[in-house]
């Protein structure tokens, strides 16, 4: 009877909270479907740029999926491949294909290779059909000159991923401790002798972010560090910059967390708001191609502070770039933090009118 008791007590209790009971039920199936959609797309198709010589290859190559873009110079190609335009750009040399990779990304350097190897294959065949036992074409074929913007061929898939997960957990565990602690000080009352003061709701907001952001400093300058030193990720850029980058994911991460613990009741509330909030910015901030999601998904991506923190880290890590590179990243998640801030001071506004 006592066992019964307990049992529609606790069903009682789930049943009303609302929130537990939505996310408990809608979280798993939002998070089943943007893992389908990111695993379910299609295969990615590489971007190749073919300059001179080499654009004979542009019909083989799009017979096997690749995006042919065709430059007028082998220059021009040189410049989109660095802006990232391309993956790769393949150019004749004394009658050996050249072709230099983007090297950023394994995964579009062998869907590249893959295009060029089966489209090699179908201009082999078609050159024998027309040379009819031409002893020219009984000649071994020069082998391609493979070369590197980025990367070498033997970047590691940890070197390609670690600048992502960096970024990833410094957010996590940042909007985790900054959140559930401002929801301590909340529960316990501390938040409202606070508001019981003279002090304005903005000082308030800016003296939390100053002292949780002491301590954010400190954990992003030590994974950066262990990262970098102790495993052993690639590192072709400055690390001040890489520094720069976590700080500011660190201090976006603080205030969308003081941000949502205005919204929780309890720490198990605050913990649901991962599924909500962190794995889809994980799932869309670059860790797999963007190019192959539906466009609405990845919208919905460029609008995640975590895509940006991601994006710069790449550029300053992987490829080396410097301020020119990372710069809209870096103003778009300050506007971030200034937003997440002033949303911060209205959100006091249900404990305390001022």
């Amino acid at each position: 009877m006592r066992i019964r008791a307990l049992t529609l007590r606790i069903l009682r209790q789930f049943i009303h909270d609302k929130r537990t009971m939505a996310l408990m039920f809608a979280a798993p199936l939002l998070v089943l479907s943007l893992m389908s959609l990111v695993f379910g797309s299609d295969a990615y198709k590489p971007n190749i740029g073919v300059s001179g010589q080499a654009a004979v290859l542009s019909e083989a190559l799009a017979k096997h999926d690749a995006q042919v873009v065709k430059y007028n110079s082998e220059e021009d190609g040189a410049l989109a491949l660095k802006n990232g335009e391309i993956d790769a750009l393949i150019s004749i040399d004394g009658g050996a294909p050249k072709i230099i990779l983007e090297g950023s990304n394994p995964a579009a350097n062998r869907a590249v290779m893959l295009a060029l190897e089966q489209a090699s294959g179908d201009q082999r065949i078609s050159g024998q059909a027309q040379a009819q036992g031409n002893q020219a074409q009984s000649q071994a074929s020069p082998q391609p000159q493979i070369s590197y913007l980025y990367g070498s061929a033997d970047m590691k898939t940890i070197d390609r991923f670690g600048p992502i997960m960096i970024g990833v957990f410094v957010f996590f565990f940042v909007f985790l401790i900054a959140g559930v602690s401002f929801l301590r000080e909340r529960t316990t009352g501390t938040l409202e002798r606070l508001l019981a003061t003279p002090l304005k709701r903005w000082e308030i907001v800016i003296g939390y972010v100053c002292g949780f952001g002491i301590f954010t400093v400190f954990q992003a300058l030590l994974i950066s560090w262990f990262s970098i030193q102790v495993l052993g990720i690639m590192m072709a850029g400055s690390f001040g910059y890489v520094l720069l980058i976590t700080l500011l994911l660190s201090m976006t991460a603080l205030t969308l967390g003081t941000l949502l613990s205005a919204f929780a009741g309890n720490e198990l509330q605050m913990i649901q708001f991962i599924p909500l909030v962190i794995v889809p910015q994980i799932f869309l901030s670059g860790l797999f191609p963007m190019d192959t999601l539906p466009l609405w998904l990845q919208r919905i991506g460029y609008a995640t502070p975590l895509y940006y923190g991601a994006q710069a880290m790449m550029n300053v890590m992987i490829r080396g770039k410097g301020w020119n590179s990372i710069e809209n990243d870096v103003y778009v998640l300050i506007t971030f933090s200034l937003l997440f801030m002033i949303l911060n001071v209205l959100a006091l506004r249900k404990h305390r009118k001022m």
